[in-house]
């Protein structure tokens, strides 16, 4: 049994409307269920939402720790959101990293992850700290490996980041959040698929010289976040575009820190500058209009840091861009 699942009905409450028609008044509060092992999906659009319970990556990136309390939290604010009736959405409870055992709770958000496509949902993933996005993507990868052994075509995923930071630092000193892309390309490069990376807000005062190195080595297609502006949308749409024509699946991760630091105070490494939801809302709404998206996450809420529950309303907000219909 996980941590969270004996509290869902204390996290999962809000408002309801009782003077409205309930078909139009629906709140995601009302309709999530917990979800069984062996439950499968209703519809070909089922949401599942796992939390992924880590600041263990953090705390070895040397970050602000935090992080791990952040997925109940957020779930309470996605708890109002409206929601369609006919639209099944469920919660798979949290994956809890105990102590420094990252990489056997890697493993466990890769089963989940694994799971839950198999069944026919769409995972939504809630952090924790960006080590998150190892076990994301090693639950799709896992997956898509199982569903391309007939054919002996690697998958090629995409992965799509937006993000301040590279996070393509060595492991050799053991995972951290600021690696999870680095142990992706090592697995690549192990399976003999392509690594397609794509990362969008870089900062260039977040990086160093050798992290963009390393991207130029690995061939990241990435856009800084000086370059990320509202003249330069246009173009960031069609660089967007053509890197997922490359990609068979798409996998979308989003670091709340490549928010500005007034956006989003509410996370392990404030953005001096950031991008701005102005920007981030039509991007994702040009990969989720690709129709490849099979996998999403969000990562490094820090609440000790928030104020007013901003970052945590900004991240219900960029879940609801992702999930919505229409």
């Amino acid at each position: 049994m996980s941590e969270y699942s004996t509290a869902f009905n204390a996290i999962w409450k809000g408002r309801i409307d009782t003077d409205e028609l309930p078909e139009l008044a629906c709140r995601l509060h009302q309709q999530i269920q917990p979800l069984t092992a062996g439950t499968a999906a209703e519809t070909s659009d089922s949401v599942a939402i796992i939390g992924f319970c880590s600041d263990a990556g953090v705390r070895r990136n040397q970050g602000r720790v935090g992080a791990r309390r952040a997925p109940d939290l957020l779930r309470r604010s996605l708890a109002n959101l409206p929601w369609t009736l006919t639209r099944p959405v469920w919660d798979a409870g949290n994956v809890v990293c105990e102590g420094e055992q990252l990489e056997a709770a890697h493993q466990a958000l890769a089963d989940q992850v694994s799971e839950c496509l198999s069944a026919g949902h769409f995972p939504f993933v809630l952090g924790g700290g960006h080590e998150v996005a190892y076990g994301s993507w090693l639950g799709l990868s896992h997956y898509l490996q199982a569903q391309s052994a007939a054919s002996g075509n690697p998958p090629r995923i995409g992965i799509i980041n937006f993000d301040a930071h590279f996070d393509l630092r060595p492991d050799s000193n053991g995972a951290s959040s600021g690696t999870p892309f680095y142990q992706i390309a090592q697995q690549c490069q192990a399976n003999n698929w392509p690594f397609q990376y794509c990362c969008l807000g870089v900062s260039e005062m977040s990086n160093t010289a050798a992290l963009f190195h390393r991207a130029d080595q690995l061939d990241v297609t990435y856009r800084k976040d000086s370059e990320l502006d509202i003249t330069h949308l246009t173009e960031t749409q069609a660089l967007l575009q053509q890197f997922m024509a490359d990609c068979d699946q798409l996998y979308l991760t989003i670091d709340l820190d490549v928010l500005p630091a007034a956006v989003a105070p509410g996370v392990s490494a404030p953005a001096a500058r950031g991008v701005g939801l102005e920007i981030l809302e039509p991007l994702i709404a040009t990969v989720v209009a690709s129709g490849k998206l099979k996998l999403a996450d969000v990562a490094e809420y820090n609440p000790e840091f928030d104020i007013d529950n901003r970052t945590a309303r900004v991240a219900a907000r960029l879940f609801h861009c992702i999930v919505k219909r229409g």
